[in-house]
């Protein structure tokens, strides 16, 4: 079990003007600024968060 998966997140559109609860989830994945991208180990916790920011994010 030392593979874990990984997902790749990048934030390609801006937060601002979002609902704070979907704010906090951007900020809660890592990603700070436009651009930005983190690597992130694939649980169910993650891809939910991703699901719920999914118009702001993108997985590489």
């Amino acid at each position: 079990m030392a593979d874990k998966k990984t997902l790749k997140v990048r934030l390609v559109k801006s937060p601002i003007g979002c609902k704070q609860a979907h704010r906090d989830t951007v900020r809660g994945l890592g990603l700070r600024r436009l651009g930005s991208e983190r690597v992130l180990e694939d649980t169910p916790a993650v891809r939910g968060m991703i699901n719920k920011v999914s118009y702001l994010v993108l997985v590489v």
